[in-house]
């Protein structure tokens, strides 16, 4: 085995390494008689090249069999010793043509320069024609030959062409000279890409002789024609003024014509227009007339929305209020009366309960409510500018101060006579019956209709008569 998995000594052995360099000069030396194979036996043509392969059968396109082959711009492999391998050049070949004392139509001579561009054709079999005429010939040669055929082929064409047609149709000599040169150059395996015509001329002067006939023919036709134009141009200004004439008159006539149907058609519209207008003012008038009613009827709806807004709605509001507040009264006078009921029941019941004395417990009860309202009484009083007199002893200020309370007793006096309670004497004895007296009565809850229950500590300033308020601006009231 070559190359195994065993001992990495044996690798090292010297009969191993010889065998591996045999392998691996083996190798290179194939692949360099290989490349050395494909350089030379390779043929590589040029675009603008035919290869040529000679030595082998082959069947062409049309079928009839040929001793070689042939590649246009491209490469092939070269069979050894059987096949040979030639090029011919593809390029275009520039070709001038110079034909002297060539014979025209009419036996006139004449001198043709012209240049033609030709090559060798990739046609079939036209190619092949080429192959066989012109393999191994030179550039110059095949050069050579083509121009002999153009030249020999314009002479024939010239022959079928008068002089003027050549000079003045250049471009039907050129096509007429590609038909006819097509079939020639075609059995050679050539083709023609352009040919053009350069120069004519002749040694006979004979298209100078035709210039001048026809520059002659052409001044006179010019003179022949200039006459006829100022002949023509008279004619059509007589002709020009004349209608000119008849059309200006026309023209006038037809302008007054013009002129009355204007002013019919003026006055008609002028008609229109005042009945238009007329009738445009009375309709203004008519919708002015409606938009006012209109107006009118909006303005009453407007006056009923307001007054509607202003006073109908707020006094269905308020009535609505009053009911609601009505409801809200007889509801707080119910509960009120009921509140007073209750109240009035627990009262009668504490005032069973004190006995003979329930007078002057409920009395000892509002007391302070009945102090404050006496007190009130004094300082309601409203007393102007005093001067007192004084005997120098400063009795008179004693006095006019010692009347405010003279004032609280007379009130307390007052109620005594009114109502029957000797105030001053209860609150003399209120310390002595202090430790006799019974519970507190409980304090009933006055209310009245609008307002919510009050106790009934109230009731003495409801039952105290306030006396007549004195008032004085002058001197000497005390």
């Amino acid at each position: 085995m070559l190359f195994g998995a065993g001992d990495p000594m044996d690798l090292l052995d010297p009969d191993r390494l010889v065998t591996v360099g045999i392998w691996a000069g083996g190798i290179l030396g194939g692949l360099f008689l290989l490349i050395m194979f494909v350089k030379s036996f390779l043929k590589i043509g040029r675009p603008n090249e035919l290869l040529i392969f000679s030595g082998r059968k082959h069947r062409a396109a049309d079928g009839s069999e040929v001793g070689w082959r042939y590649i246009a711009g491209g490469r092939s492999i070269r069979w050894p010793i059987i096949e040979r391998v030639d090029r011919m050049d593809l390029t275009t070949m520039p070709i001038d043509i110079r034909i002297r004392a060539a014979y025209a139509k009419g036996n006139i001579p004449i001198n043709v320069d012209a240049v033609a561009n030709a090559k060798i054709t990739l046609e079939e079999p036209c190619v092949h024609h080429a192959i066989e005429r012109f393999l191994g010939k030179t550039q110059d040669e095949i050069q050579k030959v083509a121009k002999e055929t153009l030249e020999g082929t314009l002479r024939g064409v010239i022959a079928q062409l008068t002089p003027e047609e050549i000079n003045h149709d250049r471009q039907k000599l050129s096509e007429v000279m590609r038909q006819e040169v097509a079939d020639d150059l075609g059995r050679l395996g050539l083709q023609v890409d352009t040919f053009k015509i350069q120069h004519v001329t002749d040694d006979a002067k004979y298209l100078d002789s035709i210039s001048r006939v026809r520059i002659a023919e052409v001044l006179r036709d010019a003179e022949i024609a200039e006459s006829d134009a100022h002949r023509e141009a008279d004619e059509a200004i007589a002709g020009a003024q004349m209608r000119g004439k008849v059309a200006s008159e026309q023209s006038g006539a037809l302008i007054a014509e013009k002129e009355n149907e204007l002013a019919q058609k003026r006055a008609e519209l002028e008609s229109v227009a005042r009945s238009e207008e007329e009738r445009t003012v009375a309709a203004a008038r008519e919708a002015r007339a409606m938009m006012e009613q209109q107006l009118q009827r909006v303005r009453r709806e407007l006056e009923r929305l307001r007054l509607e807004a202003e006073e109908v709605i707020p006094a269905q509001r308020n009535a609505e209020a009053a009911i609601l507040r009505a409801a809200g009264d007889a509801a707080i006078r119910a509960e009120t009366g009921r509140a007073q009921g209750d109240a009035l029941a627990a009262l009668y019941g504490a005032w069973k309960i004190a006995g003979p004395r329930a007078n002057e417990v409920f009395l000892l009860q509002q007391v302070d409510a009945i102090l404050a309202d006496v007190a009130s009484v004094v300082d309601n009083l409203s007393i102007g500018r005093v001067n007192l007199i004084d005997d120098g002893n400063g009795e008179s200020l004693a006095r006019y101060i010692g009347a405010f309370p003279q004032v609280v007793a007379e009130i307390l006096d007052r109620i005594k006579d009114t109502v029957g309670i000797d105030v001053a004497a209860i609150l003399a004895n209120e310390y002595e019956t202090h430790q006799d007296a019974p519970a507190a009565l409980p304090a009933p809850a006055i209310g009245t209709a609008n307002e919510p229950a009050k106790p009934a500590a109230k009731l003495g300033r409801a039952a105290a008569t306030t006396p007549p308020t004195t008032q004085s601006g002058k001197e000497g009231d005390r």
